[in-house]
């Protein structure tokens, strides 16, 4: 099976130079541009059957793009949110800075602010990839879309690195990802392509 994992566009907080993690901000008008130009890639250029998203506003929005190009209903989920940052979000990054400092050597069953630990968080990617992986036929395609932490999160969770990995992977905004399983192997086919929106 083949899964697209794709970032939302860009949101009011990559402009407000604020946390967003939980807070649930919109797609901007570019955000809009860069998901409808996303949609038209994957229409043209995959056939999927499935398209699970993050229940948060900038990922639902990018994700209701792709399912009017396709013609395919969205299957919204929780567990593809965001990390939950707590009490920073929202929050401009300076406040955030003063009021909730950085802990250092925080054990990863642990959290501060209210926050998730990144225990419960990697759980989090671990359950849904597996019950996607498990809902989904062996020669089938699924979108899922997402957000730049929970995406780091499902590529450790699909390529089995440790849980304390750190190991980065970036994505832009509406950026795709193309990962291929089977019952012998799972590869990256391609990683945060974002070629749809160079004229954005």
């Amino acid at each position: 099976m083949r899964l697209l994992v794709i970032r939302h566009g860009e949101s009011e907080a990559d402009l407000m130079d604020v946390h967003e993690g939980r807070a649930d901000f919109s797609l901007t008008e570019r955000g809009h541009k860069q998901a409808k130009a996303m949609a038209l890639f994957v229409k043209n250029n995959y056939n999927i059957s499935a398209i699970y998203c993050s229940t948060l506003k900038r990922a639902h929005q990018t994700a209701a793009h792709l399912s009017e190009a396709t013609d395919i209903p969205l299957i919204p989920d929780d567990k593809l949110m965001e990390f939950n940052n707590g009490l920073i979000a929202g929050l401009e990054r300076t406040v955030a800075h003063e009021k909730y400092p950085f802990v250092e050597n925080l054990p990863i069953h642990a959290a501060v602010y209210e926050q998730e630990s990144i225990l419960e968080f990697r759980f989090r990617a671990d359950y849904i990839l597996s019950k996607i992986i498990s809902d989904t036929p062996p020669n089938a395609t699924v979108a899922i879309v997402s957000h730049g932490g929970m995406i780091n999160q499902l590529y450790q969770a699909f390529l089995r690195l440790p849980i304390d990995s750190n190991i980065i992977f970036g994505t832009g905004d509406t950026g795709i990802h193309s990962w291929y399983l089977d019952e012998k192997k799972r590869r990256v086919l391609m990683a945060n392509y974002t070629g749809h929106t160079k004229d954005i």
